[in-house]
């Protein structure tokens, strides 16, 4: 096989032309075969096969800067890298990340996870290696869909005062996760069918060159100049306006004519924008036809592409049900997401209802302020963003919303550890960020019939109400107590002494497991799972601090400036005797792996809590 010919960085340039088509193929079937078994992110890897290979045929590593946007289409990186071996346990504890990871090669050069980031790290490293006299390329990827997102143009905006060279490459496959939306979609869809374009320049420029002496020259002068046939051929061109060098658009497949202009852009003085054209889920038919599905897919059948496990209805689903429901019981209700119709399980009440249904690209600043203008129309927003991706709009969300105390809902999903997409996906930060926001209400479920009954109270509110509630499938304990949702009031489960559990959301789950490992031992605790978090029932917390002196708080957060602290502050404050022990995710990033997997470690687990019980209050290890 070709691949076993790669075995470090850089062993790729000893191939020939031959040899890099059967690479290409050797690449992804290894893809579609690893991730059948692991899972992971699919269809954007076997998008960017050729694209990466011809990086690297052009790049020096790890002398050269390569940034990958998002990351989650590094998988070939990491194969021409040397850590083919470690699929064998990606995304799994201990095992290779998804992303890439500065600790995990040199060849790495920007940790990412989050959309829009690369340009802005790009030009970082060109101003550093720049000021610091050093020598190296650098390059950015970027694809279509983080080109949605702010950020990328306020990148775009500081990169083209540079003098030196920049390489941006814009990885162009017409989706996001899902489609992509927007006028630059559209502009970058004219763009892909300007070959007429394309074809003049090459034609022209081939033409020129060969003119003895004077040929060269001209060339050199006509790129040195806005041309005004590239503005006639395709009206409006973006990017050099913008002051980039515009390249392409390239066919992403083939690796000779990407290798070409790869060349030509090094060689550009200035920041230089080069465009290829890729298919996302390339050479897979199933990923081809559903790209979303296979943005980030757990094991499935390579024949068919099914799933191999039948998964139960996730919080998803049942907020998908619930928002189809009130499409129907609520003209005013809408919907806003970005660019996770999908993910959100928003797509159900998009084709039911299309005129009330915004995805606005990755945009998540924007999708918050315009959900504040659409409050401000007298409509009802429904915001669905996923944990992590909400706090790129903390600001909007403050200032915009809670400031002017408008009646915006948060549906925040994958709140919590998400497992094997590791730090930058974790939602583990949400119930810190919007308690410290005035007027902001914050709920949390315990299982799948109180997410529609929270969906219900918060969409008839008054204000600004978030609903957090965690990935996967929705617990379907607890089904008799369903007691009315009213505003920061707990629900007490069981009935005891001395020790009082008070979980927030997922956790009264594992809290009744703690409950029932104690009363093994005769410690009847009391089970509360408290729906509120802001504002938590300190009516129903000063009732219980006269038979307990115990509290347990338990939350899926961050321990800093969670409910647990929150809470530990309030007693302090009213005097009360109750000793406080916060059960929640450590100061410190979390590391990927099944989530039953870092509830051991970060001991969050039932036996772990259990044990810190014991050990704090009763003296047993």
């Amino acid at each position: 096989m070709i691949l076993d010919k790669i075995e470090k960085a850089n062993d790729i340039k000893q191939l020939d032309g031959q040899e890099l088509e059967m690479l290409a193929e050797e690449i992804r079937t290894f893809l579609i075969d690893h991730l059948s078994r692991s899972g992971g992110h699919l269809a954007s890897n076997l998008g960017a096969v050729e694209l990466t290979m011809a990086l690297h045929l052009t790049l020096d590593f790890p002398k050269d800067r390569l940034i990958f946007d998002v990351g989650h289409q590094c998988y070939t990186h990491k194969i021409l890298t040397g850590r083919k071996e470690g699929f064998d346990h990606l995304r799994q504890a201990g095992g290779m990340s998804g992303f890439p990871k500065r600790c995990e090669s040199g060849c790495d050069s920007f940790d990412t996870g989050h959309s829009s980031t690369s340009i802005s790290a790009g030009l970082g490293y060109v101003h550093a290696r720049d000021l610091l006299g050093e020598d190296y390329k650098v390059i950015s990827v970027i694809g279509d869909g983080a080109l949605t997102g702010g950020m990328a143009y306020e990148a775009l905006n500081n990169a083209a005062e540079l003098k030196k060279n920049f390489v941006i490459v814009l990885n162009d496959n017409n989706m996001s996760i899902s489609n992509n939306v927007g006028g630059m979609s559209a502009y970058l869809g004219n763009l892909r069918t300007a070959a007429s374009y394309t074809d003049l320049k090459m034609n022209v420029t081939n033409a020129l060159k060969k003119i003895p002496r004077a040929g060269d020259k001209m060339v050199q002068a006509i790129h040195k100049t806005k041309s005004s046939i590239k503005q006639f051929v395709i009206p409006g061109m973006l990017f050099e306006n913008m002051g980039l060098t515009y390249l392409g658009p390239v066919d992403g497949h083939n690796i000779s004519q990407m290798r070409k202009i790869l060349q030509d852009a090094f060689r550009v003085e200035g920041p230089v924008l080069v465009h290829v054209l890729t298919k996302k889920g390339m050479g897979y038919e199933p990923a081809m036809r559903h790209p979303a599905r296979f943005h980030g897919t757990a094991p499935f059948e390579i024949e068919t592409g099914i799933p191999v496990k039948k998964s139960k209805p996730a919080y998803t689903d049942i907020f998908s049900t619930v928002m189809r429901k009130f499409g129907d019981r609520d003209e005013k209700v809408v919907a806003v997401t970005a660019a996770m119709p999908t993910g959100t399980g928003l797509n159900r009440f998009a084709h039911m209802f299309p005129d009330r249904f915004f995805d606005v690209g990755i945009a998540e600043e924007h999708a918050v302020t315009f959900a504040a203008g659409l409050a401000l129309g007298g409509l009802k927003p429904v915001v669905a963003i996923y944990s992590s991706f909400l706090q790129r709009a903390v600001d909007q969300v403050l200032h915009d919303v809670c400031m002017q105390k408008l009646h915006v809902v948060f549906a925040i999903d994958r709140a919590g550890l998400v497992g094997s997409d590791g730090e930058t996906h974790h939602g583990c930060f949400d119930l810190t960020y919007l308690s410290m926001m005035p007027g902001m209400t914050v709920m949390a479920p315990k299982n799948k019939w109180e997410l529609s009954d929270m969906m219900k109270f918060a969409v008839a509110f008054d204000g600004p109400i978030a609903l957090r509630y965690p990935r996967g499938e929705a617990c379907e304990e607890f089904e008799e107590n369903r007691d009315p949702v009213v505003l920061g009031k707990a629900e007490v489960l069981k009935e005891g002494e001395e020790i009082a559990l008070l979980a927030v959301g997922s956790m009264v789950k594992t809290a009744e497991r703690v409950r029932q490992r104690l009363e093994k031992l005769d410690i009847k605790a009391t089970l509360v799972n408290m729906r509120f978090v802001k504002p938590f029932d300190t009516r129903l917390l000063k009732k219980l601090a006269g038979n307990h002196d115990r509290f347990v708080t338990l939350e899926e957060n961050v321990e800093t400036g969670g409910f647990g602290q929150r809470l530990a502050a309030w007693a302090g404050l009213h005097l009360l005797s109750a000793d406080v022990l916060s059960v929640a995710i450590p100061d410190q990033f979390v590391t990927h792996g099944s989530v039953d997997y870092l509830y051991k470690t970060l001991e969050m687990d039932d036996e772990s809590v259990c044990e810190r019980i014991l050990k704090k209050w009763y003296g047993k290890k």
